[in-house]
C-alpha cells in the first residue's frame, strides 16, 4: 500500500489584489481564481493551506544585489516617472512596470517559495505547492519578463542547505534563462528547460547552452517550435527526464509549472491540453522524490486557473468532476463551465526528426555527466531567519502585547480554510471587463535566437 503523501499548499489572499496594469498581460488575479476553484472542489481539505510569511529584503538579498532590493522597496510608479535613469537600470520598461505594491507582491511570491523550501527540508512536506511561485525570468540585478524577484532561485539555495543536489525543472514556454544563468557554473543544480527556441523571448536556450565550468552539462535545454502537441510533448519529455532522473540523482525537484505552453494562451505557441500539462506534473511525481512545484506564466487567466487547479487534484491523487462546481468566478468558464482546456488543430512545427536529434544530442550531453557530482559535505547552517531572531520581531512583540505573537508567527500559522478565506467578506471586487485585454502577440526576443 503507497504511502498517502504529506501536501503543503501556499497561498495569500492578497495577492489577487495587485495590477501590473489595465493592458498588461500578467494578470496576478489568475491565482485568486485557480484558489477558488480548488476550494470549490474541496481539494484543500486534503491539504495544508498555509498563509506564507513575506520574504523580508534581508532574505531576498540572499540572491539579488543590496541596490537592486533597496530600489524595489521604495519604487512607486511616480518615483520611476520622477527617477528614469534608475527605473530603466533595474526594471525593463513595459514588462516590468513600477506598479503599487511592487515590492510586496513580490515578497508574497518569495516568501511562499522560502518557506515551502524549508518544510521539504524539515521533513513536514513530501510535495509542496506555491502557485503565486515561479517567476522565473528576475536576474540578480534587474528584473525581467513580468519577473521581479527570482523565487525559484530562492527556493533552490534553501533546499541545497540539506540536499546535494537540486533539480529545477520548466515547462513555461519560455525558455527559464534567470534560473538557468543563477545556476550555470555550479553542479549541484541541474537545470532542464522545454520551451520555445527562435524569435521569441528572452531568446536563449539553444540545446548547445550546456553550462560552464563545474556546471558544464548542468543546464539542460529543450529547444521546441511552434505547436507541439500533448503526444509530441511526451514523446520527448519523459525519455529526458528519465535520463536526468537516473544520471543526476537529486535529493529535491523544483518544477516550473508556467500554464503558457497550454493552448490558447494569449502569448504562447505551443498547442499542451490541460491534461497533457499535468501528466508532466504527474510524471514527475511518481519519482517519489521530494517535489515543489511552482507557477509561473499563463495569460489566458480561465485556463491558468482551471489548469492548476487541476494539477493540485494531481498531485492530491484526488479524482474530480469535469464541471466546474459554482465558485466566486464561475462567470469567467462559460459558455461550457468544464474543467478542461483542449488541444486545436494548429499545425505541429516539431516533426519526429528534429524531436529525435534534440533527444540524442541530449542524450550524448548527459552521458558526460557523472552519476554522483562531487559536493562537499559541511554542517547544515541554521534556517534564516528564525522566529527567534531579530530585533523586528522583538520590537514587534513589544507592541503586540495582547497577543504576543510576531507578523512573521502569525503568518506560519497553517489557516483554517473558513477563517483563512472567506471570500464572501473580501473587500476586493474585480471588475470582469478589466481582464478582457488584448495583450500582446509575443514578447521580443532579446539576444540572438535561431
Amino acid at each position: 500500500m503507497a504511502t498517502r503523501k504529506r501536501i503543503a499548499y501556499y497561498y495569500d489572499e492578497e495577492v489577487g489584489n495587485y495590477n501590473y496594469g489595465y493592458m498588461h498581460p500578467m494578470k496576478p488575479f489568475r491565482m485568486r481564481m485557480a484558489h477558488s476553484l480548488v476550494s470549490a472542489y474541496g481539494l484543500d481539505k486534503h491539504m495544508d493551506v498555509i498563509r506564507p510569511p513575506r520574504a523580508t529584503a534581508q532574505e531576498m538579498k540572499m540572491f539579488h544585489s543590496n541596490d537592486y532590493v533597496e530600489f524595489l522597496q521604495r519604487v512607486t510608479p511616480e518615483l520611476a516617472e520622477l527617477e528614469p535613469e534608475h527605473a530603466s537600470v533595474y526594471l525593463s520598461g513595459e514588462d516590468c512596470p513600477a506598479f503599487d505594491g511592487v515590492f510586496e507582491f513580490s515578497s508574497i511570491s518569495a516568501g511562499g517559495s522560502i518557506a515551502g523550501a524549508k518544510r521539504i527540508n524539515h521533513g513536514e512536506s513530501d510535495i509542496v505547492i506555491n502557485w503565486s511561485g515561479g517567476l522565473h525570468h528576475a536576474k540578480k540585478s534587474a528584473a525581467s519578463g513580468f519577473c521581479f524577484i527570482l523565487d525559484c532561485a530562492m527556493a533552490i539555495l534553501e533546499l541545497l542547505r540539506y540536499h546535494q543536489r537540486v533539480l529545477y525543472l520548466d515547462i513555461d514556454v519560455h525558455h527559464g534563462d534567470g534560473v538557468e544563468e543563477a545556476f550555470y557554473t555550479t553542479d549541484r543544480v541541474m537545470t532542464v528547460s522545454f520551451h520555445k527556441f527562435g524569435d521569441f523571448f528572452p531568446g536563449t536556450g539553444h540545446v548547445n547552452d550546456v553550462g560552464v565550468g563545474r556546471g558544464k552539462g548542468y543546464a539542460v535545454n529543450v529547444p521546441l517550435r511552434d505547436g507541439i502537441d500533448d503526444e509530441s510533448y511526451k514523446g520527448i519529455f519523459q525519455p529526458v527526464m528519465r535520463m536526468v532522473m537516473e544520471r543526476f540523482r537529486p535529493g529535491a525537484i523544483v518544477m516550473q509549472c508556467g500554464t503558457d505552453s497550454l493552448s490558447g494562451d494569449r502569448i504562447g505557441c505551443f498547442n499542451l491540453s490541460m491534461r497533457g500539462h499535468a501528466a508532466c506534473v504527474e510524471f514527475m511525481k511518481s519519482f517519489g522524490v521530494p517535489l515543489f512545484c511552482l507557477g509561473g506564466g499563463g495569460y489566458t487567466i480561465r485556463n491558468v486557473a482551471r489548469t492548476w487547479a487541476y494539477e493540485t487534484a494531481v498531485l492530491l491523487g484526488q479524482e474530480v468532476d469535469p464541471v466546474i462546481p459554482y465558485n466566486d468566478q464561475y462567470d469567467f468558464y462559460g459558455p461550457e463551465y468544464l474543467l478542461d482546456v483542449p488541444a486545436s488543430n494548429m499545425d505541429n512545427a516539431n516533426s519526429p526528426q528534429y524531436l529525435e536529434k534534440i533527444m540524442t544530442l541530449i542524450a550524448e550531453q548527459l552521458r558526460d555527466v557523472p552519476h554522483a557530482p562531487s559536493a562537499q559535505m559541511q554542517a547544515v547552517p541554521r534556517d534564516w531567519p528564525e522566529d527567534s531572531d531579530g530585533e523586528l520581531d522583538d520590537d514587534e512583540l513589544d507592541t503586540n502585547q495582547e497577543t504576543k505573537m510576531t507578523r512573521r508567527q502569525r503568518d506560519a500559522r497553517i489557516v483554517p480554510h473558513a477563517e483563512a478565506y472567506d471570500t464572501d467578506t473580501d473587500e476586493f471586487t474585480p471588475i470582469v471587463n478589466s481582464y478582457r485585454h488584448t495583450g500582446t502577440a509575443t514578447r521580443p526576443a532579446r539576444g540572438g535566437s535561431k
